[in-house]
């Protein structure tokens, strides 16, 4: 099982846009819940979006709500994390992780296989 970050974190100027992609080998994306997480620097981690191909729910944390947005290519196999209208109090190192169905709790909870994390950084 291989599971990555493929590509996206960098540093981008607040008010900008980034796309973070998740690809996986070795798991079928089908029968999970993908998420996003962030650790800023001195906090604890913050779960940010999932989406779950089986029944097509997603979820957004209140602080990125209506500015990010999560999709899956079926075809790829990957999960993307779309950031717009980004502010300084983004940058943080962002994780994707997968739940499988069966341990998957709303909404957040219940990761098994997480990825390597990317930088994102977001200047005033």
């Amino acid at each position: 099982l291989r599971f990555s970050c493929r590509r996206g974190g960098g540093l981008v100027q607040a008010g900008g846009s980034l796309r973070l992609s998740c690809a996986a080998s070795g798991l079928t994306f089908d029968d999970y819940a993908i998420c996003w997480f962030r650790q800023a620097p001195g906090k604890e981690r913050e779960g940010v979006s999932c989406i779950k191909r089986y029944d097509s729910r997603t979820y957004y944390s209140d602080s990125v709500k209506g500015r990010f947005t999560i999709s899956s290519d079926n075809a790829k196999n990957t999960v993307s994390l779309q950031m717009n209208s980004l502010k300084p109090e983004d940058t943080a190192v962002y994780y994707c992780a997968a739940a499988p169905k069966s341990d998957y709790v709303y909404p957040l909870y219940g990761m098994k296989y997480w990825g390597k994390g990317t930088l994102v950084t977001v200047s005033s």
